[in-house]
């Protein structure tokens, strides 16, 4: 039986230049920070995760040296455990199904389920660019056989988000379906503006209904339940969140309270592999669609793609990339390989064992800014 034996964390800073200035953040990002976290075990076997920084996890890496890396749900209670006690210790999971997958043999999509080999990709857009430029933005899309694409509110005045809005439908028509993020549930650090009210929100609901929607994203805070039951009733629209959202609990109170008609967890962000597999089997037993927010590196998007292709599927799974401050090459920079979908906007899940991913231990070495081992 293999034990574990080493676990490696790394941090890596990539330069942006030029800078991405992200649409909900104030500062635009000169940076790109990349946690690397390696489990090795003592056949040989390394298993991969990256996402947040690992905050506190030193002081608990003992816990998992010495035991069976497939007792997987074992290790995911020990997690719920520390995110309570320290940081989102959720890289670590991933990892540990990476290097439960080499150890059996199987990618990961097919140790959860097999529910699909593949997933259509929708464009994820980060920057608040001109009209033109938005519209250029669409077109780019289409061309690239990308069937939908994320449009980023959050400019100066509402009538200005609006105005992208109408005038890539206009120029596009239907080819392309269109998701709004107000990014309403959650703000950076030093961001201290207050989210809409219900009543704001339903205003701009009205607007995107006439404007054939495919769902509206974060338009209140992620803790206002009861706005969030009633916007939904109030429109057509599909309503989404939950992309910041940790606890199970919390995600059983938002089905509880028919909040939502669309889940957007993160694998690397909450409850990892093995806690959102459970989350996405209740959200699709509701009826409601699971389909995972992605906003972080390859390792981060592969880690949920490999989630909901294994568990329930997608109509749309994110897919973030905004030319050229948001590249694939940066996104991706950690692998030797930047992950992209074919011509037509699918994305085909690898058979190879784990993740299916190879680092770019060159890039890798370039990046990085600190080093921790545990064994």
């Amino acid at each position: 039986m293999a034990r574990i034996t080493r676990i490696d964390i790394t941090h890596h800073q990539l330069v942006l230049d030029p800078p991405f200035p992200a649409s909900w953040d104030t500062r635009p990002r000169t940076r790109f920070p990349a946690t690397l976290l390696r489990v090795h075990d003592d056949e040989g076997h390394v298993g991969i995760g990256s996402g947040d920084a690992m905050y506190g996890f030193s002081d608990y890496a003992d816990l998992f040296i010495g035991t069976d890396p497939l007792d997987l749900e074992r290790h995911h209670a020990v997690l719920m455990n520390i995110e309570f006690h320290a940081g989102r210790p959720w890289p670590m999971d991933v990892a540990l199904w990476d290097l439960a997958g080499k150890l059996r043999g199987e990618p990961v999509w097919k140790m959860l389920g097999g529910k699909t080999n593949k997933l259509r990709a929708y464009v994820s857009s980060g920057v608040h660019r001109s009209v033109p430029d938005m519209v250029k933005v669409a077109q780019r899309a289409i061309a690239a056989g990308y069937p939908a694409l994320k449009v980023r509110f959050g400019r100066p005045r509402l009538e200005d988000d609006l105005a992208v809005l109408r005038t890539i439908r206009e120029a596009v028509g239907m080819q392309l379906e269109l998701m709004v993020d107000c990014n309403q549930g959650w703000r950076m650090p030093w961001d201290t503006a207050q989210p809409w009210t219900l009543k704001h929100a339903i205003s701009v609901a009205r607007e995107l209904e006439v404007l054939k929607v495919y769902w509206m994203e974060e338009p209140l805070h992620r803790g206002d339940y009861d706005g969030m039951t009633a916007l939904r009733k109030a429109t057509s629209l599909r309503i989404a969140a939950g992309e910041m959202t940790r606890e199970p609990y919390e995600f059983r109170e938002l089905l509880a309270r028919d909040c939502l008609d669309v889940f957007q967890p993160d694998a690397v962000c909450s409850g990892g592999i093995t806690g959102l597999a459970k989350v996405a089997r209740e959200v699709d037993a509701q009826g409601k669609i699971f389909t995972p927010h992605t906003w972080g590196n390859g390792i981060g998007l592969m880690a949920n793609l490999q989630l909901t292709a294994g568990t329930v599927g997608a109509p749309f799974i994110e897919w973030p990339l905004d030319d050229p401050e948001w590249s694939a090459e940066r996104r991706d920079f950690m692998l030797t390989e930047p992950l992209r979908p074919d011509a037509q906007g699918w994305f085909h899940l690898p058979d190879t064992p784990g993740l299916g991913l190879q680092l770019n231990e060159a890039a890798l070495a370039r990046t990085a800014s600190n080093v921790a081992t545990f064994h």
